[in-house]
């Protein structure tokens, strides 16, 4: 279970940085969302680190920094890693809000099933999603 949450996490990564690297205006936008992802993969796979590991250092997470690490190539083909962003920045916005929703009410199911500390720690980066959700989701009536 905390395997599938790390690599849950790990994706989400994935589709920040193809996200900023489609649209290079949002990424200091998103650079403090991405951060607070790869510290969760890091605080999910800590315990599984082994000796030697430490909290917020996933054993091959992304590093916490902003990079992009995979640009669309022409004719839009997804990049590696398989993420299609929309052309549109609103629709990216929104489609990567629909992800961190979807994790985050995944996660949300999964704590009936998980062992107590685990479950703590699934409830929190479930929350944190949210919040995700709510920073990446424009207010009704907002100009875009």
């Amino acid at each position: 279970m905390r395997a599938s949450a790390v690599r849950d996490s790990e994706r989400l990564l994935e589709r920040y940085d193809a996200t900023a690297a489609a649209h290079p205006a949002l990424a200091g936008r998103l650079a403090p969302l991405r951060s607070a992802v790869a510290a969760h993969a890091g605080a999910l796979a800590w315990p599984a680190a082994g000796a030697g590991g430490a909290p917020g250092k996933a054993a091959g997470a992304a590093s916490g920094s902003a990079a992009p690490t995979g640009a669309p190539s022409p004719g839009g083909t997804p990049p590696a890693g398989g993420v299609q962003v929309p052309p549109e920045p609103d629709k990216a916005l929104a489609a990567l809000a629909d992800a961190e929703q979807a994790l985050a009410e995944a996660r949300t199911a999964a704590l009936a099933g998980a062992p107590g500390e685990l479950a703590r720690m699934l409830a929190s980066v479930a929350a944190c999603g949210a919040v995700h959700v709510h920073l990446l989701t424009p207010a009704p009536g907002a100009a875009s």
